[in-house]
């Protein structure tokens, strides 16, 4: 082995151990509610396991708050159930939110 397959093989070992560590830093926790806290749980849709990220829009409408909003409502069951296994600490509390009826009236 050559000393630049090594310095190679090192660089893209460095990469891929930076990656994991950004990623692992965007989960810390803060006083801010954060969708990376969120977007990487897994939920089962429709028989394959996707992060939640794929399957709802997720947004910080208030500094300690998070919504989800599924692109499937018929998936809000599985989503609310892998957020429950996951088991967020803190104030991991599940508020379900109806559409306002002008809202219903003008998707119907």
């Amino acid at each position: 082995m050559t000393s630049q397959q090594i310095l190679k093989d090192t660089r893209e070992k460095m990469d891929k151990s930076l990656a994991h560590l950004v990623d692992q830093l965007r989960q810390i926790r803060t006083s801010r509610a954060s969708p990376a806290l969120v977007e990487s749980i897994r939920v089962d849709y429709y028989g394959t396991m996707s992060p939640l990220s794929q399957v709802a829009q997720i947004s910080v409408p208030e500094p300690r708050q998070l919504a989800l909003k599924p692109f499937d409502a018929s998936m809000l069951k599985e989503i609310e159930k892998a957020i429950q296994k996951k088991r967020l600490r803190g104030d991991a509390a599940i508020r379900r939110q109806s559409p306002a009826p002008d809202d219903a009236a003008a998707v119907g």
